[in-house]
C-alpha cells in the first residue's frame, strides 16, 4: 500500500471513528433517558392506590401527583419525544457501535507506526477492515449518516422540560400509554375534586363509633321518661295500697296523720319515716319495703310512651336522643356509603398537603363513578355533622310527628315497648314459629328500624320462601317486604321485582329509596326501556305494573330474580286472567315470592285459595270445602295476618299515608285545559273529574273495599261539590251524603247518625269545610282527603272529626295526591311556607293555639301554582335556547 492509499485510508478511518464516537454517545444518552424514564415511572407506580369495592375487585386505581412530579413527568416525556428510529437507522447505530468500532481498531496496523512491526496476519486483518470502512464511509455518506447522528445528538442533549401536572394524561407526555395496564380512560383532575374527603371519612368513622354511646344515651333518656311516669302514678296512688304489697300488717293511720297520703310521698320521706309519731324503725322499714315493691312493679309494667299532649322535658330529651341515635343508625344502614368510605380510606391516608392532582383510571367502575363516590361520602359526612350538631335549637317533636312509626320502632328495639308474642305470630304453628325465630335477619342494606312484629314477618317470608303477608293497613307490609329484599341483597342476590298497580308505583319507589340502600328502577311509563336495561345490568329493585309486565315479561323472565313482591295481590285473584298468568309464571320461576294484601282471609276465602295456589298448591290438596278457620290453619305455612290493635301496643291514634298517583290520560287532558284557561279550581278537580277513568277514583274504590273487609267505615272529604257528586255515583255500597253547607244542621246530624249505624264499608262523603267542623264521626276510622287543602288547618279539623275522644280504633288518613301538577305544587309551597314559619317562630304556645299561622291566602297560592304549571306545560323555547340545544 503506497503513501497516498494510506493517507486516504487514514482519513476514512478517522471519519468513521468520529461516527462511532457519535453513535456511542447517542446510544449512551438514549439509554440514560430511557433509564431515567423507567425510574420515574416506577416511582409513580409505587404510589398508586387500588380502591377496592365489592370485595377484592379493584374499582379504580388512583395516582396522587405532587409538584416535584413535574420533573418526573419531564423525564417520561423526554423518552416519549425521542426520535423514532427506522430499522435502517437502528441498523446503522448498531453497526457503528459494534462492527465499525472493531474495524477502526483493526485498521490501525496499516495506517499507523505499528505497521512496521505488524505481522502478515494483522496486516491481512487490517486490510479487510480497511475495505469494510471504505464501504461503510461510502454508504454512510450516501444516506447522510452524519446528518442522522448530528440530529440524534441534538435531541438527546436537549435540556429536559418540566411538564405541568394537568398535562399528565396528554398523549405527547407518554404516561397514558405506559399505565394502560392499570385501567381504561385515565383522567387527571386537581385534588380539589376530592373536597374534604379526608375529614369526611374521619367524621363518618367517628360517627359510627359513637353509635353505641348514643344508643346508651337514648336508653338512659327512656328510663328517665319511665321514672317520671312511675312517679306520677305513685303520686296518685294512696298509701292504703301499701297493704297489698306485703303480708305484714302496716299501720297506715300515722302516715296519713303525718300528711303522707301517697306512695310517692313515702318514698320521698325515706329514712325520716321512723321519726313520725306512732312509727318506729321496724315499721318504717316495712313501709319503705312495701313502697319499693309497688314502685318496682309499676316500673316493670310501665311502657315508655310519647304523648304529644304532654310534652314533658323528659319526653323531649328522649326524642332528642332517639333522633341522634337514629341518624347514626341510618348512616350505618347506608351500606353503600359506608362501603365507599372504607374503600376510599387508603387513598385519603395517602394524601398530604403536597398532593395537587390525581390520575384516576377505571377498574370495574368509571372515573365518573369515582367522583360520584367521593361526593356521596362527602354528602354523607355532611349529614353526619348535621346530625351530630347540638340539636338544642331544633324541636324534635316535629320530626316525631312526621314519622312516629320510626320512633316507636326505636323504642321497641330498646325494649321500652313490648309486644304480645302470640299476636305477633298470628296463627302459625309452633314448628314454623321456632324456625322463624332461629333465622337471623341481615339488615345492613335497610335504613329503617323494624318493629318486632315486622322483623318476624320478614323472617317468616325468608323461612317459608313463598308467602302471603296479610297485615292490616298501617302495620308496614312494605317495609316488611323491603327487609326481605335487603336480607337477600346481603346474601348476594342482586335482582328483586315489585309488581303493583300503577297508582302505587311512586310510593314503592319512594319507600325503597327512603327505607333501604337498594337501588329502585321505575320500569313503567316514560323511560321504562332504559330502566329495564339498567336493572338487568346493575341489579336493584325493579318496580313495574301488572299492565307493563305484558311488555317486559320476556326480559324480566331471563333475569335471576331473588324475590318477587306482588302488592295489592287481589289484582291476580282470577287465575284465568292474563295478568294473573304472567305473574304466576314469574312466581313459578322464582325461588321466593311475597304477596301483599290487607284483606282478611275470612272475607275472601275463594280469592285466597287462588293466591295460595300460586305459591303452595300442595297446601290445597283437600281444602275445597274447608271452613275459614280450618282453611286458615291449613294454609298457615304460607299466610301471616296481624291486626293493628293486636301488635301496636302503644295504640297510635293516627296512621297517615300520602298516596301519590299518576294521572290517567283523560285526567291529563282535563288538567291541561284547566291550566290553559288559568282556572285554578278546575286544575284542583281535574284528577277526579272523569269518574272510574280517574286514577284517584280507582284508588278510592280500593280503599273503600279494603275498609269493608277490615270492618271499618270511611269518610271522604273534598272541597268541591262536583267531586263529591261524582264520588257518590261511582262508589259501590252504602254512600251517605254529600254533606254540604246547604244541608241544615239537624239534617247533617241525621245523616251522620244513619252513617254510624250502617254496616262496614259505609261511606260518608262531605265537603271538607262543612263536615270538618262541629260533627263527631267516631264511626269512621278511615279518612280520605281527595286533594290537598290550601289551609292545613282545614285538614286538621276534618281529621279531628273522626280522631277524637271515643274513637276505639286507630284512624287511617289517606291523602290522594297527583304525582305532577297542582297537588305537588301546593304541597311543596305549603311545606316551604311552613318551614319559613318554623324558622322564625318555631313551636310556641301562640303557634299551638293559632294553627292558622301556617295558612296562606288562596289568591297568593293560586297565582304561584298557575304560573308555575303554565311554565311547565306550555313553555316555548326561545331562539337562543333553540340554538343552545342545536349545539
Amino acid at each position: 500500500m503506497d503513501r497516498e492509499q494510506r493517507q486516504e485510508l487514514r482519513a476514512t478511518a478517522e471519519q468513521v471513528s468520529h461516527w462511532v464516537d457519535q453513535a456511542n454517545s447517542c446510544v449512551a444518552l438514549r439509554g440514560k433517558i430511557e433509564a431515567d424514564a423507567s425510574q420515574a415511572l416506577g416511582a409513580l407506580r409505587q404510589r398508586i392506590v387500588n380502591v377496592h369495592v365489592d370485595g377484592n375487585r379493584v374499582a379504580w386505581r388512583v395516582l396522587p401527583l405532587r409538584n416535584p412530579d413535574e420533573k418526573t413527568l419531564g423525564s417520561i416525556a423526554r423518552r416519549a419525544q425521542l426520535p423514532t428510529l427506522s430499522s435502517k437507522e437502528r441498523g446503522w447505530l448498531d453497526g457503528l457501535t459494534s462492527s465499525a468500532a472493531a474495524a477502526v481498531r483493526d485498521v490501525k496496523p496499516l495506517v499507523g507506526a505499528r505497521r512496521f512491526f505488524s505481522g502478515s496476519s494483522r496486516k491481512a486483518t487490517g486490510s479487510a477492515a480497511g475495505e469494510y470502512l471504505t464501504r461503510v464511509r461510502a454508504e454512510g455518506l450516501a444516506v447522510d449518516v452524519p446528518g442522522l447522528l448530528d440530529a440524534l445528538l441534538r435531541h438527546h442533549t436537549a435540556e429536559r422540560s418540566d411538564i405541568p401536572l394537568h398535562h399528565a394524561m396528554e398523549e405527547w407526555v407518554g404516561l397514558r400509554s405506559l399505565i394502560r395496564d392499570l385501567g381504561a380512560d385515565p383522567q387527571v383532575s386537581p385534588v380539589s375534586v376530592l373536597g374534604p374527603l379526608t375529614a369526611s371519612i374521619e367524621s363518618i368513622n367517628a360517627a359510627v363509633r359513637r353509635e353505641e354511646s348514643l344508643q346508651a344515651d337514648a336508653r338512659a333518656a327512656g328510663q328517665k321518661v319511665r321514672e317520671s311516669e312511675v312517679s306520677k302514678i305513685l303520686s296518685d296512688m294512696p298509701v292504703e295500697r301499701l297493704k297489698n304489697a306485703t303480708r305484714d300488717r302496716l299501720r297506715i293511720g300515722p302516715l296519713i296523720e303525718g300528711g303522707i297520703t301517697t306512695v310517692q310521698a313515702v318514698l320521698d320521706r325515706g329514712a325520716a319515716l321512723e321519726f313520725l309519731p306512732g312509727i318506729g324503725a321496724t315499721t318504717a322499714t316495712r313501709i319503705r319495703g312495701a313502697a319499693q315493691t309497688l314502685r318496682q312493679t309499676t316500673h316493670d309494667e310501665m311502657p315508655v310512651r310519647v304523648d304529644i299532649k304532654s310534652r314533658t322535658p323528659e319526653a323531649t330529651e328522649l326524642l332528642h336522643r332517639l333522633r341522634d341515635w337514629d341518624a347514626l343508625r341510618r348512616i350505618k344502614g347506608a351500606t353503600t356509603d359506608l362501603a365507599l368510605t372504607h374503600a376510599l380510606t387508603p387513598l385519603a391516608n395517602g394524601l398530604d398537603r403536597d398532593v395537587t392532582h390525581l390520575v384516576v383510571t377505571a377498574g370495574d367502575r368509571t372515573p365518573e363513578q369515582f367522583y360520584d363516590a367521593v361526593q356521596s361520602v362527602n354528602q354523607r359526612a355532611a349529614q353526619v355533622s348535621f346530625a351530630a350538631s347540638d340539636p338544642s335549637d331544633r324541636d324534635p317533636w316535629e320530626d316525631f310527628l312526621t314519622r312516629p312509626a320510626d320512633y316507636f320502632a326505636l323504642l321497641s328495639e330498646l325494649g321500652f315497648i313490648t309486644e304480645d308474642d302470640e299476636k305477633t305470630h298470628g296463627d302459625l304453628p309452633d314448628d314454623i314459629v321456632d324456625a322463624v325465630r332461629k333465622l337471623e335477619l341481615n339488615t345492613q342494606h335497610l335504613t329503617a328500624s323494624l318493629r318486632g312484629y315486622q322483623s318476624f314477618a320478614a323472617r317468616f317470608a325468608l323461612t317459608q320462601r313463598k308467602v302471603i303477608i296479610g297485615d292490616e293497613m298501617g302495620l308496614g307490609k312494605t317495609v316488611e317486604a323491603l327487609a326481605v329484599l335487603a336480607h337477600l341483597k346481603a346474601k348476594g342476590s342482586h335482582h328483586a321485582l315489585v309488581i303493583c298497580p300503577a297508582a302505587v308505583v311512586t310510593n314503592w319507589l319512594r319507600e325503597v329509596q327512603s327505607k333501604s340502600a337498594l337501588r329502585p328502577h321505575r320500569v313503567h311509563g316514560h323511560g321504562r326501556d332504559s330502566a329495564l336495561r339498567n336493572w338487568t345490568r346493575n341489579g336493584g329493585v325493579a318496580v313495574t305494573t301488572f299492565e307493563t309486565l305484558a311488555w317486559a315479561s320476556e326480559s324480566i323472565g331471563s333475569v335471576d330474580i331473588g324475590c318477587i313482591v306482588v302488592d295489592e295481590a287481589h289484582y291476580i285473584k282470577n287465575p284465568a286472567a292474563l295478568r294473573s298468568q304472567r305473574v304466576s309464571d314469574l312466581i313459578d320461576r322464582s325461588d321466593r315470592a311475597i304477596l301483599l294484601t290487607g284483606t282478611p282471609l275470612e272475607n275472601r276465602i275463594d280469592e285466597f285459595r287462588n293466591l295460595v295456589s300460586y305459591l303452595r298448591p300442595d297446601l290445597l290438596l283437600d281444602a275445597n270445602e274447608l271452613a275459614p278457620r280450618r282453611f286458615r290453619r291449613q294454609v298457615a305455612p304460607a299466610y301471616l295476618r296481624r291486626n293493628q290493635e293486636d301488635v301496636l301496643t302503644e295504640l297510635p291514634e293516627l296512621v297517615e299515608v300520602d298516596e301519590w298517583l299518576p294521572m290517567s290520560s283523560k285526567d291529563e287532558q282535563a288538567y291541561r285545559e284547566a291550566v290553559g284557561a288559568g282556572n285554578f279550581m278546575a286544575m284542583r278537580q281535574a284528577a277526579m273529574a272523569n269518574g272510574i277513568d280517574s286514577e284517584k277514583m280507582r284508588r278510592l274504590i280500593e280503599i273503600v273495599e279494603e275498609a269493608e273487609d277490615n270492618g271499618r267505615r270511611v269518610i271522604v272529604f273534598s272541597h268541591f261539590r262536583k267531586v263529591l257528586d261524582e264520588i257518590a255515583q261511582v262508589l259501590p255500597g252504602e254512600v251517605f251524603g254529600p254533606l254540604t253547607g246547604s244541608v241544615p244542621a239537624a239534617a247533617r246530624q241525621t245523616m251522620v247518625d244513619r252513617f254510624s249505624s250502617a254496616g262496614h264499608g259505609a261511606v260518608l262523603v262531605s265537603q271538607i269545610v262543612a263536615g270538618g267542623v262541629g260533627l263527631n264521626v267516631q264511626a269512621a276510622s278511615v279518612v280520605v282527603i281527595c286533594e290537598p287543602q290550601l289551609k292545613p288547618t282545614i285538614e286538621w279539623q276534618a281529621i279531628a272529626r273522626a280522631r277524637r275522644m271515643g274513637q276505639l280504633q286507630t284512624v287511617q288518613v289517606h291523602r290522594l295526591l297527583s304525582e305532577e301538577g297542582v297537588d305537588q305544587r301546593i304541597t311543596d309551597l305549603l311545606a316551604r311556607k311552613k318551614e319559613l314559619f318554623d324558622d322564625f317562630a318555631r313551636v310556641s304556645e301562640t303557634a299551638e293555639s293559632a294553627p292558622e299561622a301556617y295558612d296562606v291566602t288562596e289568591a297568593e297560592l293560586a297565582r304561584e301554582v298557575v304560573a308555575a304549571e303554565r311554565e311547565r306545560l306550555f313553555k316555548r323555547p326561545t331562539a337562543e335556547s333553540r340554538e343552545e340545544e342545536a349545539v
